[in-house]
């Protein structure tokens, strides 16, 4: 049963790519659809068996790499920490795959996209479900050439083969690091198999090995921080970000998938399943939490400008991750668990109702060209409503029961770390309530700008569109509450064999029991941020001319400069990282050794040279008989001369000279 829930997206992928042109393209919807809905059902009972009744599950597939000590098997293993990771994947992959029958539907190669997201699916599980980090590692490249199919599926716009490329060379960046700490993994435990490894993780904690050129470092150390160097790419943390707003160029259901499930919580589930290797290494952890916490500020300031209707939600995501991140960094693993599941929820929720406006808004996506919808899009703009109250965090709703205990726990560690990361983290949820309510208000709620046509064109999303969204809003409004206490609640044993927290760490308990005006702090500043939103707008409206004057003054006019440049990262990768790089590779690489040295002694250097020697040499054959004889007379005195000046043997040197001369009157 478990294996098949592995085996089931693989063929639908094969299904639909190998014989999508005899089976149609209904055919390989109806088939990749169906074996997605058969991989969730037994997830569900896959949960209830290893989550719900602890009984934990590991299968040996077959063997893989046996070289003497060195054996790394197929297994993989199902706990509640990869149950749960089941759960999530599967059920946003199944509500995806419906969604996309109908939006995909006058794309001609409709059954080649249904097969590109069953196998962006199938390297997901693999990856959530292994029970080794190679067998983890392969289906972490696997979800990364699953992304750049997706994100360049529509390959004749440039613009997405182009964030294809950019998400796939930041991600090998990342990838670099986790290539890096499976080697060192390796050199330290002489296995990858990760029961061993957690098993020796406290022995190793004092031991240390020459890295580089530094001697003497603390092995666990530079393996966290690799892992954690592998996930800031996956991840989109701060500073390896950039390739996540673009690939926005990809399908709105590709969006949905990255976004909520599979791409971007792959780093954070490698960081909270090696909780074992954090926990002995303090300074990562405060790395982990410094990032995060930087990461969900900086992507939620940067929301507040974006005008692209997918922009604005993919960085909220970037944010939320950030928010995931620095629970991790402040030892909560469980309670980044719980808000990445929920994120999953209202985030698919969001992009898979933004792909609604854009369908029916003929593939419009700027937020200043729209407005007036409410009436002509009722159900979109519920579903959008529901996901952005849920998104920054309206009380009783899937978000309010994670993100606040988020910051709940910032609040009661009582270190440097927990409280910068608190006060960032209620900064960023005060930049995420603006741009959400400035979503809603800038789409349904404003007078309209848009095309008369576009207006007139505009519909409701058919009902296998609306169906998978009526599930998301019920998830995004129900599930937190009945889940909290099975994944975050004090005493819970739902990832005792999955998860580990020292005891100095934990914070749940003091934060359970902080006092009350500090714990709606977070719903003050979401509040706040609504209220700005709403005055913003109506300022807008209303006063147009106030609203002019104060966005052409020097201070808004910078800082609005300073946030829809995205705080300069990508200038900054670009004049440091790429241009250099560009240059090397044409002045060095190209022009100095390929059209230069390789050149010189290749095609264009010794072979042309060879042939010019040779036709030197050829001209001395002009078939009149006294050239020939004058280069025998002058050879016979060279030789001469040559043997009287240095005085060597006539016996032996008279014998290389006669048949010198020999060779010589032979071929006159």
């Amino acid at each position: 049963m478990f294996l098949l829930i592995l085996l089931f997206p693989f063929f639908g992928f094969l299904s639909s790519n190998l014989f999508g042109r005899f089976i149609g393209v209904s055919g390989s919807r109806f088939l990749s659809t169906f074996s997605i809905l058969l991989a969730f059902m037994l997830s569900l009972l896959a949960f209830f068996e290893s989550a719900l009744l602890g009984s934990v599950c590991s299968v040996f597939f077959s063997s893989w790499i046996n070289i003497e000590l060195f054996i790394t098997p197929w297994s993989f293993c199902f706990d509640s920490l990869s149950s749960t990771m089941l759960l999530v994947v599967c059920g946003v992959s199944s509500l995806v795959h419906l969604y996309s029958i109908e939006y995909m539907m006058s794309d001609p190669h409709a059954s080649r996209f249904m097969g590109y997201l069953s196998l962006f699916t199938f390297f997901m599980l693999v990856l959530v479900t292994s029970d080794n980090f190679l067998v983890m590692f392969f289906g972490w490249e696997g979800i990364g050439l699953a992304s750049f199919l997706l994100i360049s599926f529509w390959h004749t716009r440039i613009q997405a083969g182009k964030s294809a490329i950019k998400a796939m060379l930041v991600n090998r960046v990342g990838d670099l690091g986790l290539v890096l700490s499976v080697c060192s993994i390796f050199l330290t435990f002489k296995t990858l198999d990760y029961s061993i490894v957690f098993s020796l993780a406290s022995f190793s904690a004092e031991s240390s090995f020459s890295f580089l050129f530094f001697n003497n470092v603390d092995r666990l150390c530079v393996i966290t921080f690799f892992i954690f160097f592998g996930a800031l790419g996956k991840s989109a943390q701060i500073g390896l970000h950039i390739w996540l707003p673009d690939a926005m160029e990809g399908p709105t259901p590709v969006s949905a998938l990255i976004h909520a499930a599979t791409l971007v919580t792959a780093g954070l589930f490698l960081i909270i399943r090696c909780s074992v290797l954090f926990e002995e290494c303090p300074i990562i952890l405060f790395v982990v939490a410094l990032t995060g916490s930087l990461t969900a500020f900086f992507a939620a300031s940067v929301g507040l400008v974006q005008n692209d209707l997918k922009k604005v939600i993919a960085y909220s995501t970037c944010s939320q991750l950030g928010f995931m991140m620095f629970a991790c960094g402040l030892s909560h693993y469980s309670i980044a668990l719980f808000h990445l599941a929920n994120h999953a929820l209202f985030k698919a929720l969001l992009f898979l109702s933004a792909g609604c406006v854009i369908h029916g808004l003929l593939d419009e996506q700027d937020l200043r060209k729209m407005g007036g919808l409410l009436q002509i899009l009722p159900v979109s703009y519920a579903m959008i409503l529901i996901g952005s109250l849920a998104l920054v965090g309206f009380p009783f709703l899937t978000g309010f029961y994670s993100k606040d205990v988020v910051l709940e726990i910032a609040l009661a560690t009582p270190t440097f770390i927990g409280n910068f990361a608190h006060w960032l983290g209620c900064l960023a949820a005060f930049c995420t309530s603006f741009y959400s309510f400035r979503l809603i208000f800038l789409t349904f709620l404003n007078n309209t700008n848009s095309v008369k046509v576009y207006i007139e064109n505009a519909h409701e999303a058919p009902v296998i569109m609306v169906f998978p969204l009526m599930i998301l809003a019920f998830g995004s409004i129900f599930w937190g509450f009945f889940s909290k206490d099975l994944f975050i609640g004090v005493g819970s044993p739902f990832f005792l064999t999955s998860l580990t927290t020292n005891f100095e760490n934990l914070a749940l308990l003091d934060a359970e029991f902080a006092p009350a005006i500090l714990k709606n702090i977070p719903f003050i500043f979401t509040i706040l941020g609504a209220l700005l939103s709403f005055f913003l707008i109506n300022c807008c409206i209303t006063s147009k001319f106030v609203i002019f004057d104060y966005k052409i003054g020097f201070f808004y006019r910078n800082l609005y400069s300073f946030l829809s440049k995205k705080w300069h990262f990508d200038q900054l990768a670009n004049e440091l990282v790429i241009h250099k790089l560009m240059n090397f590779g044409y002045r060095v690489s190209f022009h100095l050794l390929d059209k230069g040295s390789i050149e010189i002694f290749g095609p264009f250097g010794s072979s042309s040279k060879l042939w010019g020697y040779s036709k030197l040499l050829g001209n001395l054959h002009s078939g009149m008989i006294f050239h020939y004889s004058f280069v025998m007379l002058f050879s016979i005195l060279f030789f001469f001369c040559w043997l009287l000046l240095f005085n060597l043997n006539w016996g032996v040197n008279s014998i290389f000279l006669i048949l010198f001369s020999y060779s010589l009157y032979s071929i006159a």
